[in-house]
């Protein structure tokens, strides 16, 4: 199965990348390789996380607060949002139109 990270995906998560790095050096890219595990654990299996609305998933990052969103369809993993688990859920929402 083929895992696309769309654009806004990936601003989300370089965002929160330099805003860790800003607090403790090191922390940005440990937030990375947080990321990185989750996205090759939602590539291998992604039913296993809960559906959230619609046919979206979230994937929750071990030791950040943060979830990753993403929609499956044939063939394809979409992933569209990586939000702190506290932002406003209309946030990822608004996002879930996007195409495979």
């Amino acid at each position: 199965m083929r895992l696309v990270v769309r654009e806004a995906a990936e601003a989300d998560i370089l965002e929160s990348a330099r805003w860790y790095e800003q607090r403790s050096s090191g922390l940005g890219h440990e937030f990375l390789r947080a990321v990185d595990v989750t996205l090759a654990e939602i590539g291998r299996v992604p039913e296993r996380y809960p559906v959230v609305r619609g046919a979206a998933r979230r994937a929750l990052l071990r030791r950040f607060p943060y979830g990753i969103y993403f929609v499956v369809t044939p063939g394809l993993v979409s992933v569209f949002a990586c939000l702190h688990a506290r932002r406003d859920p209309r946030r990822w929402q608004e996002r879930t139109d996007v195409d495979g």
